[in-house]
């Protein structure tokens, strides 16, 4: 007798980053000398300050009992803080704040606590897998979102029809975008939010990417927008600003009904964040102005290498005002999935095709800007020979 794996799990489409890993090692061990551009996650370590405060937490037992969702008052009252300070907005650290085990896991909760099963949830796609892992395994229905070049990647709910708005209870956003790096206009947030007021949607704001912009711009809290707290939950995470990947901190702030479901959700599936990281994470926050900039500048350097090293080689690639990706257009009918594999094998460079993020990435490949900029042209060096290659062995046409 075999045991049946739900269909709720069947109908997940295969993550992205699941086979790379295994390939990566096994050309490591044949000496290849694998250029990772794959996942976003910087090689540069995490603040020395915020490092050491860790050791000191770790010294302290009551610093590993269970947090539960209260977690740390001093990581909430520091994630309120930073949030005034960065967007001027006031939020009360016990009702309209919750400490995550990185953003990840709040985003895929959230739709446990605001949908029912039949609930329609937009989300784009290319875009963060998730969005779609909660919105399947809660019994949602998804309705995808492609997003276009031609309309600057931005996910226009008046382009939606209207019988899919009255169905719709929750909608994700991502900007600066996760992976075409695209930002959101104030106007566009605005009629965005002015949309969600109108058919009573949760806007369920990603922002994991609002510090690291470049050449003068400045990503906005989606509560700058006037009426955005009548229906937006907002994310951050501290992964990607300060190197932290693997600590697995952020947060998500909202009114408190909002935040009181949420919370209510992650209490019969975790018990919080390790009180030791929060320890160490306030003083990452209280200081982010200072512990930010260098790593800003860094994948500014990084970006500039990478655009000029890709146009070198006949890519056009527009020069990303914020996160950490640049998103490549592959020429006419090459497929992604076996030019980034081909690159991989044959050239030891790590990609993401852009169908990993959905049908609607093809056509495209992603870089993440995680190496020097020595290292970043050489990479595309080796993707360039890459594409050579796949031309010369006939094009792979995307289905």
């Amino acid at each position: 007798m075999s045991i049946q794996i739900s269909e709720r799990v069947s109908a997940l489409p295969g993550y992205p980053l699941a086979e790379i890993p295994a390939i990566k090692r096994r050309l490591l061990e044949a000496g290849v000398d694998v250029i990772d551009l794959g996942a976003g996650d910087n090689d540069t370590p995490p603040p020395a300050v915020v490092v050491e405060a860790l050791r000191e937490a770790l010294g302290n037992p009551a610093l590993s009992k269970y947090g539960f969702q209260q977690g740390l008052p001093a990581f909430r009252k520091a994630c309120s803080a930073y949030v005034e300070r960065r967007f001027g907005q006031r939020f009360d650290p016990v009702t309209e704040l919750l400490p995550l085990i990185g953003s990840k896991e709040g985003l895929a909760h959230l739709p446990y606590a605001v949908a029912n099963p039949g609930d329609v949830i937009i989300f784009p796609e290319p875009g963060y897998q998730a969005y779609i892992g909660g919105t399947i395994l809660s019994g949602a229905v998804p309705h995808v979102y492609p997003l276009r070049a031609s309309d600057h990647f931005l996910l226009e709910l008046g382009q939606v029809p209207d019988s899919v708005l009255r169905q719709t209870r929750l909608v994700y956003l991502n900007y600066p975008n996760n992976p075409t790096a695209a930002i959101a206009p104030l106007d566009y947030l605005e009629r965005t939010v002015a949309v969600c007021r109108k058919y009573g949607i949760l806007l369920a704001y990603d922002n994991a990417y609002c510090d690291l912009t470049y050449d003068g711009y400045i990503a906005p809290s989606i509560f700058e927008i006037p009426g955005a707290r009548d229906v937006a939950v907002e994310f951050f995470s501290l992964s990607k600003s300060f190197s932290m990947t693997g600590w697995r901190l952020g947060w998500a702030m909202g009114r408190p009904e909002l935040i009181g479901a949420l919370t209510k959700v992650k209490s019969y599936v975790d018990t919080g964040p390790f009180l030791a990281l929060q320890q160490a994470a306030c003083v990452a926050l209280d200081r982010s102005e200072e512990l930010v900039a260098p790593v800003r500048e860094l994948l500014r350097e990084r970006r500039d290498a990478g655009v000029a090293a890709l146009g070198a080689i006949g890519f056009e690639v527009a020069t990303p005002k914020a996160a950490m990706y640049l998103w490549v257009r592959l020429p006419a009918e090459m497929a992604s999935a076996p030019f980034a594999r081909r690159t991989l094998e044959e050239f030891g460079v790590v990609t993401l095709p852009g169908s990993a993020f959905g049908p609607a990435g093809e056509g495209y490949f992603r870089i993440a800007l995680t190496v020097s900029p020595e290292r970043l042209s050489e990479a595309v060096a080796r993707i360039g020979r890459a594409l050579e290659a796949t031309r010369g062995a006939g094009v792979a046409v995307a289905s």
